[in-house]
């Protein structure tokens, strides 16, 4: 790790800060040229444990990056993790609070709703599908604290600042129909996701590793000796690329015989 300890604390305080007044952040990556993946998932703990401190839950982690354009892209060879808390969750068909974000984007994914403790370091897709009691059709509502091109050199955000960033993560709605994890062929679902009603992209599931219980997999061994715990909820990655939302927006993803799901940005 290039960061010190000092250096990771005043991370994680700027972020947080950065979101408490939404008012973005310079990219880290430029602040400290030197840091290494290990600093970026340094900061994002630390800025967990601030959140827990103030009263918080973990109700599970976020999957991203899973697809081999975005990867190619950002030069990495593997997805990026975050974790989800208690205030991230919103109700399908709900209201989220424009205000209380930055500059949102949408996701559609699948939630694996996990049934029992899952571990690495040797965990496989048979693992995860054996460990999961329900799989949802879900919306990631992504954010950023950090900027996502520096006004001055003009650099955008690297792989750095996105861990660091808890992987955009910022909430999730949970939607449409629970199903078994081996009662279809999860590769194969679909979404249809409209922006007031006009649709704007479209995806299958296969696009998240070839089958997203893999990355789930990925998940349990890339966080050993930490577990998925029972009831904890993991969003295994998109497979459509962010939709640009803004207040007043509708957004409804289609997953055919698997349901719907939605929200409005009031």
């Amino acid at each position: 790790m290039a960061l010190t300890t000092d250096d990771i604390r005043g991370a994680a305080a700027k972020l947080h800060q950065a979101e408490k007044t939404r008012r973005q952040i310079r990219q880290l990556s430029l602040e400290h040229p030197g840091i290494t993946i290990a600093d970026a998932y340094a900061i994002q703990k630390a800025w967990i444990e601030i959140k827990l401190a103030e009263g918080r839950t973990v109700r599970g982690h976020k999957i991203g990056l899973t697809s081999k354009a975005m990867q190619s892209a950002l030069g990495i060879d593997e997805p990026d993790s975050g974790v989800l808390l208690d205030d991230m969750f919103f109700a399908d068909g709900g209201l989220v609070p424009s205000d209380r974000f930055i500059g949102t984007r949408v996701e559609a994914e699948l939630a694996f709703i996990m049934k029992h403790r899952l571990s690495g370091p040797h965990c496989t897709m048979f693992d995860v599908l054996n460990a999961t009691d329900f799989v949802v059709p879900a919306l990631e509502i992504l954010d950023t604290r950090i900027e996502r091109v520096d006004p001055v050199t003009k650099s955008t955000r690297k792989i750095f600042d996105t861990i660091a960033d808890n992987a955009a993560n910022a909430g999730i709605v949970l939607g449409g129909r629970p199903l078994r994890p081996l009662d279809a062929d999860l590769r194969w679902i679909g979404a249809l996701c409209h922006r007031n009603g006009q649709l704007e992209e479209t995806g299958l599931a296969a696009g998240v590793l070839n089958h997203p219980a893999t990355g789930v997999a990925w998940l349990a061994n890339k966080i050993a000796p930490l577990a998925l715990e029972p009831g904890q909820v993991v969003l295994a990655g998109s497979f459509i690329r962010p939709i640009e939302t803004r207040k007043g927006d509708t957004i409804q993803a289609d997953y055919g015989p698997y349901g719907t799901v939605s929200c409005y940005f009031a």
